[in-house]
């Protein structure tokens, strides 16, 4: 089981002090300062999981202001985050944004990054059908199989560049981008996880759920290790936000045309999909407390969409190192990742936030929020595949009864704000239903809408 050093626990520890030492009389001083040139934030990364061994590193985003003029709104920023665990897996990225950088009120966001991950999550495809049975993760079980029973390896790189431009002022602007995306899949190196290890806490060399379906060619031949998808982006965006970062009043809806064509080099597997996100946020008490929801329905279209970039969620803004669900800390927490995978999926947020502190503590405007939630989500277009390959006495193993249904998860969290842009998040999320899984805690850098 994963044991999260909290960082920002550290962090608060360290600096809540100060806030307290610093802060004025009213925890809603009238006047926050006004941030001008370069200003920056950095956390380091510790954490340790069982099977991956001890995570280090450090993150961190660059701001800069200008002359303050556009403030809270930053004109260019950088984010940079380098960390590994002892046993391979690892986050390298590198993410650009800015307002400023071309003429003429044209966006530019850029990411690139290489995520190596010796075990990611894999529960199968259409959410409910799919079994989970955590008794064969649980060591000591009589069900017992492994521990990465629903795992698999995956090296992924991404290379992006996407541009928005003004069609009525920066409220409606258009959008434009290709991104590349290189996946190789396979099964867990048990070998190289056991390495280390006493005899007795060594993982058993088993089949996974992930060789079972490469074996029943639920995963086809073709695509079991994984390929390159080369996708371009099309849409229109309307957004009305005043605070992008946290928003306290206003609209962010956007409607997205992916399409993977063959001459791209996506061939046999093309496909155009349609991702539609409506977010609206509330203000019930001013900049103290925010109701926010999010609805979004991505599906596809035409064409194939491979096992491997089936989970990945699609958004006009993407700082998100991880962007593949549903479930997970970026869209069901609480709910396991990846286990709510189809052909098309919709998903739902509703969020309470609410800043309680507010000061400028070391020159930096600076705020402490809670944020109450409900997230939910489900496939609406089922992934084909075939389940009369398996033998009848193992399809209670793999398979549900009926089509997939609601999954939804709730729980709390803690948001630590600098500047109003870098924000880390700390969420806990209970799932619902126990074929989700129990319950997750996640720390990461900004809301998740």
């Amino acid at each position: 089981m994963r044991k999260e050093l909290l960082f920002c626990a550290l962090f608060i520890l360290l600096i809540l002090p100060e806030v307290y030492s610093q802060a004025d009389s009213s925890s809603f001083p009238l006047k926050e300062k006004k941030k001008t040139g370069w200003t920056w934030a950095g956390l380091p990364v510790v954490a340790y999981d069982a099977d991956m061994g001890l995570q280090l590193g450090v993150l961190g985003q660059v701001f800069y202001y200008g002359d303050g003029s556009t403030y809270p709104e930053y004109k260019h920023t950088i984010y940079a985050e380098c960390s590994w665990f002892t046993k391979g897996s690892a986050v390298y990225q590198l993410f650009y944004d800015s307002k400023y950088l071309i003429p003429g009120g044209i966006r530019v966001t850029a990411d690139v990054d290489y995520l190596p991950e010796r075990a990611l999550d894999f529960y199968g495809f259409n959410g409910y059908e799919a079994n989970y049975r955590k008794s064969v993760t649980t060591v000591g079980s009589e069900d017992y199989l492994t521990r990465v029973f629903y795992k698999q390896e995956r090296k992924m790189y991404r290379v992006m560049a996407d541009f928005q431009g003004p069609v009525i002022g920066q409220k409606l602007r258009w959008l434009a981008g290709i991104n590349i995306i290189g996946i190789q899949t396979g099964t867990v190196d048990i070998n190289r996880i056991n390495k280390g290890k006493p005899d007795d806490e060594k993982l058993p060399d088993t089949a996974l759920l992930y060789d079972q379906y490469v074996g029943y060619q639920l995963i086809r031949p073709d695509e079991k290790n994984g390929g390159t998808t080369i996708y371009l982006k099309t849409g229109l965006v309307y957004d009305t936000r005043d605070i992008e970062s946290a928003p306290n009043k206003g609209i962010w809806s956007e409607a997205i045309l992916l399409s993977a064509p063959t001459f791209l080099g996506n061939n046999p597997y093309a496909f155009v999909k349609l991702a539609v996100t409506h977010r609206q946020y509330v203000s019930l008490v001013k900049k103290k407390l925010v109701a926010a929801y999010q609805l979004s329905y991505q599906g596809t279209i035409c064409g194939t969409t491979p096992y491997y970039i089936m989970p990945y969620i699609y958004s006009s803004y993407s700082l998100t190192t991880k962007p593949d669900g549903l479930g997970g800390s970026r869209n069901i927490r609480g709910v396991l990742r990846n286990r709510i995978t189809g052909d098309g999926v919709a998903f739902g947020n509703v969020e309470l936030r609410w800043k309680f502190f507010k000061s400028v503590v070391l020159k930096q405007n600076f705020y402490l929020g809670l944020t109450a939630f409900l997230d939910g989500g489900m496939v609406v277009q089922d992934h084909k595949i075939y389940t009369n390959v398996v033998p009848d006495d193992k399809k209670a193993f793999f398979f549900n009864e009926g089509s997939d249904r609601l999954h939804l998860a709730t729980g709390m969290g803690l948001r630590i704000a600098i500047n109003d842009n870098f924000i880390i998040s700390v969420d806990y999320g209970m799932a619902v239903n126990k074929q989700d899984g129990t319950s997750g805690l996640y720390i990461g850098i900004g809301n998740i809408f």
